[in-house]
């Protein structure tokens, strides 16, 4: 079972990654947008309903869930670039994933936001000083502070962590 729910392996942050490292990460969130429109281009609303696991979102929650978190993951990008003692937003993630929006709208909303979100994440983050990465926010939810490289770190496991889901939900 903790295959299915880590089929990349858990979210595993190190206190500092290399500019190579970094780099890599930045192009996983550069490719992220239109694997996942790939990947869902003209699935049957059968396709939309399919899980990973039982209990577990199906690939519709899911392809909306990316989109809402990587929007915040910009927000808490932007909010610790330009305030002091920055706060990184903090949801309620299965809350989300069942409101109307991410239970029933079309993936293709989430995919436009995705794209879009995923364009300004990527421009924003190839132009970073090293004392840029170096800055940090608070997260509530983990209790503890994430640098800016961490948070690419997060920002590539999470695309990269769904998007094997997905292909299992899929059987692929």
């Amino acid at each position: 079972m903790e295959h299915l729910r880590y089929p990349i392996g858990p979210y595993s942050p190190k206190s500092d990654y290399t500019n190579a490292e970094l780099q890599a990460f930045i192009k996983i969130a550069e490719e992220a947008p239109p694997q996942y429109r790939a990947l869902v281009a003209g699935l049957s609303e059968a396709d939309l309903l399919k899980t990973y696991r039982e209990s577990a979102w199906n690939v519709r929650q899911l392809v909306h869930h990316v989109a809402d978190m990587q929007l915040l993951h910009f927000h808490r990008m932007k909010t610790t670039l330009t305030e002091d003692n920055a706060q990184g937003s903090v949801v309620n993630i299965g809350g989300w994933a069942n409101t109307p929006d991410a239970t029933e709208a079309p993936v293709e909303l989430s995919l436009a936001l995705f794209e879009a979100t995923h364009s300004r994440l990527v421009f924003l983050a190839k132009t970073l000083t090293e004392d840029q990465w170096q800055q940090s926010f608070y997260h509530s939810g983990r209790k503890l502070d994430i640098s800016l490289k961490q948070a690419i770190y997060m920002t590539a496991w999470h695309v990269e962590h769904h998007l094997a889901h997905i292909k299992i939900a899929l059987g692929q």
